[in-house]
C-alpha cells in the first residue's frame, strides 16, 4: 500500500496529493509519469509526475476530474492509500540527458495551460536547480483555475500568467504572449516545452513554427493504459507511429498530427463520461444523456 501524506484540492476539480513512494522517488526524473490504482477493482490511472522528495521518498501527483476513477479519487484524504503506485513510467525530458554546461546556453520558455502546469513545474524545478533559468507562461480560463503559481514563481526566470477573462494577470490566451515575448520584445527562445490541453498545444506549435522555435509537448492527455497495450495514445509523428505511453509523453509538437490525437481523444472520452455520471448521481441518474441505460 502507498499512504497519502497530504491531500489537497488545488482548483474546481483539481486536486493535489503527496504520497509516499519511495522506490518511485529515488529513481523519477521530470517528464515521467506514474500509474496509480486504488483499490483491487480500481482502473489503472496515468498521472504525471509533478514533483518529488528523494529524502522524504514522496512523490506529488496533480489530477483533474475527468470521469468516474478521479470523482472517486478526489474523495481520498490524507491517511488513505492507493493499493498501487508504479512508476516511473515513460521517458524524462530531453534535456535531463544533455551537458550541463551545453544546457546553460540555451533559453527555454515553458507554456502550460491548465492542469498542464503540473507537469511542467518539475521541469523547471528541475532546469533552476542546475542554475538554468527559464521563462513560463501559465494560462487557464479564469484565476480560480490558475493552479501552483506560488511555487512556479519561485524556479522560474520570469513567469507570465495569463487567463481567457483577464481575472489574473494579463488577459488572453498563452499564444498571445508568446507573440508578445518574441515579437515585441525581441525575446528569443532555443527550445519552447508547450504541456496542456490538445487544443493549447496545437496551437501553440502552429505559432512556434512560424516563429523557428523547436517546441516539445507532452501527449500524456491521451495516455489512459499507459503500457502500449490499449491503443488510445496511438499518434502519428512525422511519418511515424508512435505511442505516448511508451515511446514519450514527449514528442516533437511540430511533428504531430494534432488533429488526428484529438479524434482519439475523443473516441475514448464518451463511456468515461457516462461512467462519471452513473458515479457522481448514482440511483438518480436515470439516463437523461440518452446513452447510460438510465434504470433499464
Amino acid at each position: 500500500m502507498f499512504p497519502i501524506i497530504k491531500a489537497e484540492k488545488l482548483a474546481e476539480n483539481i486536486y493535489l496529493m503527496d504520497v509516499k513512494a519511495p522506490r518511485v522517488a529515488r529513481a523519477c526524473q521530470p517528464g515521467e509519469f506514474v500509474i496509480v490504482k486504488m483499490d483491487e477493482k480500481g482502473e489503472r490511472i496515468p498521472l504525471t509526475i509533478c514533483d518529488y522528495d528523494r529524502e522524504e521518498g514522496t512523490v506529488t501527483i496533480v489530477f483533474q476530474i475527468v470521469g468516474a476513477s478521479t470523482y472517486r479519487m478526489a474523495d481520498l484524504k490524507a491517511g488513505d492509500s492507493f493499493q498501487d503506485f508504479v512508476g516511473p513510467l515513460g521517458n524524462p525530458s530531453e534535456f535531463v540527458k544533455e551537458d550541463i554546461e551545453e544546457l546553460k546556453k540555451k533559453k527555454y520558455l515553458f507554456v502550460a495551460g491548465g492542469v498542464g502546469t503540473a507537469p511542467v513545474y518539475p521541469q523547471v524545478k528541475w532546469l533552476h536547480e542546475h542554475g538554468i533559468d527559464a521563462d513560463v507562461i501559465i494560462g487557464a480560463k479564469n484565476k480560480d483555475l490558475i493552479i501552483l503559481e506560488d511555487k512556479m514563481e519561485k524556479v522560474a526566470g520570469n513567469l507570465y500568467v495569463t487567463t481567457d477573462d483577464g481575472s489574473n494577470g494579463r488577459k488572453g490566451m498563452v499564444t498571445e504572449v508568446v507573440k508578445d515575448l518574441v515579437q515585441d520584445q525581441g525575446k528569443k527562445y532555443d527550445v519552447c516545452v508547450a504541456i496542456g490541453p490538445m487544443i493549447m498545444m496545437k496551437f501553440t506549435c502552429l505559432l512556434t513554427k512560424e516563429l523557428g522555435i523547436p517546441t516539445i509537448v507532452s501527449m500524456n492527455p491521451i495516455m489512459v493504459d499507459g503500457t502500449g497495450m490499449c491503443g488510445a495514445c496511438r499518434l502519428t509523428v512525422g511519418d511515424k507511429v508512435k505511442f505516448a505511453c511508451v515511446d514519450g509523453p514527449e514528442f516533437d509538437g511540430h511533428l504531430i498530427d494534432f488533429d488526428e490525437a484529438m479524434k482519439r481523444q475523443q473516441m475514448y472520452k464518451t463511456e468515461e463520461g457516462r461512467a462519471y455520471l452513473r458515479a457522481k448521481e448514482g440511483a438518480t441518474h436515470h439516463g437523461g444523456c440518452g446513452h447510460c441505460g438510465g434504470d433499464e
